[in-house]
């Protein structure tokens, strides 16, 4: 079985691309989701209080994801301690899933920070999307209702499109012009051995 991990920065489309493979029958492992089901966990919860302190959990005792993003986007190192606590389990969790998954020809991992947070050691190949940096800022302020600051705060935490793309086995350009989906479709008979 083949792992594909597929990447690329906030606004790129690379949720969209994964729903593609999953149209075509392709098992896709959302990292970013799954991340996100740990902090409901008590002891994450726990954790994430101790760490950062009361203001991330709320009155109903629940992470307070908005006063969590404010101080994690724009801290490197409050980052690296929400990242130390989360992607251990993520990795795990990612390992049982793919183990379940071992009759089959090939399996996705879509993840924003593949890269940033070492997930591609846990890969065989590697799909980047990329798009004009313009274009995924206005995605992500339209999807997210976040200003333009709150998305380039969150793009300066990750790896520019070019860093990715030197490191991965395919690319595809998703800009609003593009016509992707045929490049998918070859991307996945060769995955498929088809």
């Amino acid at each position: 079985m083949i792992k594909l991990g597929l990447t690329g920065g906030i606004g790129s489309g690379k949720s969209t691309v994964a729903k593609v493979f999953q149209e075509l029958g392709i098992a896709v492992y959302y990292a970013d989701i799954e991340a996100k089901k740990f902090l409901f966990h008590d002891e994450i919860k726990k954790d994430l209080r101790t760490t950062f302190g009361t203001s991330v959990i709320n009155g109903e005792g629940e992470v307070d994801k908005a006063v969590l993003a404010s101080i994690v986007f724009t801290d490197e190192k409050q980052l690296a301690k929400l990242n130390a606590l989360i992607h251990p389990l993520l990795e795990n969790d990612f390992v049982t899933w793919s183990e379940e998954k071992s009759n089959e020809k090939y399996i996705v991992k879509e993840a924003a920070i593949l890269f940033e947070a070492g997930f591609d050691k846990s890969v065989d190949k590697i799909l980047t999307i990329s798009a004009p940096i313009e274009e995924r800022i206005e995605r992500v302020m339209k999807r997210d209702q976040v200003n333009r600051q709150q998305v380039l705060d969150r793009i300066s935490k990750q790896w520019t499109d070019e860093q990715r793309e030197a490191k991965s086995d395919f690319v595809i350009n998703n800009a609003d012009d593009q016509m992707i989906l045929e490049t998918i479709l070859e991307i996945h008979n060769k995955l498929s051995g088809k």
